[in-house]
């Protein structure tokens, strides 16, 4: 996947806030890692990874053909390291002091930081997990917007599903406005991506899709599928 293919469905996205919505194993790590390496080599910038280190070393990503291990642009890729969403939090409310702002920032299975129980205890609310959630996402995008009052930032989160749309869809969908969702293919390994803008209270929106695979521990773009009106 190169670089040109993979901005193609980048620049589809609006307010630089994004959400990459997917089933298990279905290459999101690879996706936001694939991303996170065309941005800095494009930008020339730093680009911020949050994950769980336990998550990524059981289960890391797999780049594009041709992209070797020892490419300086690995350099401004800074991995971020947290284990819940109180550390996200504090990642976020540091944002404005940053001597260099980021390029963009990517977290990973963002849903997983937020613990049912522990949400739950921390608002004695049984809905806990949807308030901390929104919590997050409002620090989350005030940071951005901050950003982009200086220059150029963007937000990439991914999260799991296992259903036709991500968990808590409508809290997504309130604070993120461009959502992608990744569909399985035809073929084992192979994957469609699927995109959508919304603005406002509009619930139609511009779709566009590309179809990828994960073969020989490689992430391969097939075709990418022009935009569509739903």
């Amino acid at each position: 996947m190169t670089e040109q293919e993979l901005l193609q469905i980048e620049n589809h996205s609006n307010l630089n806030l994004v959400l990459l919505s997917g089933p298990p194993s279905s290459g999101k790590t690879s996706l936001l890692f694939q991303f996170a390496f065309n941005v800095a080599d494009s930008t020339n910038r730093n680009v911020v990874f949050i994950c769980n280190p336990r998550r990524l070393e059981a289960k890391p990503p797999f780049l594009s053909q041709g992209i070797q291990p020892s490419s300086h642009v690995f350099e401004r890729i800074q991995m971020k390291y947290v284990n819940d969403d109180e550390d996200i939090k504090k990642c976020f409310a540091a944002f404005h002091l940053y001597d260099t702002l980021p390029a963009a920032v990517i977290i990973d299975d963002f849903g997983d930081f937020f613990n049912d129980r522990v949400c739950q205890e921390r608002y004695s609310n049984s809905r806990g997990r949807d308030l901390a959630m929104v919590r997050n996402l409002a620090l989350c995008r005030n940071a951005i917007t901050y950003a982009n009052g200086k220059g150029s930032c963007m937000l990439l989160l991914s999260d799991t599903h296992h259903g036709n749309s991500p968990r808590l869809y409508f809290v997504y969908k309130k604070w993120i406005p461009t959502i992608f969702t990744i569909q399985e293919g035809d073929e084992p390994g192979s994957f469609i991506l699927k995109g959508k803008s919304y603005s406002g209270t509009d619930n139609s929106g511009r779709i566009k899709a590309a179809r990828y695979s994960i073969s020989l521990q490689a992430l391969l773009l097939d075709t990418v599928i022009e935009d569509q009106v739903e």
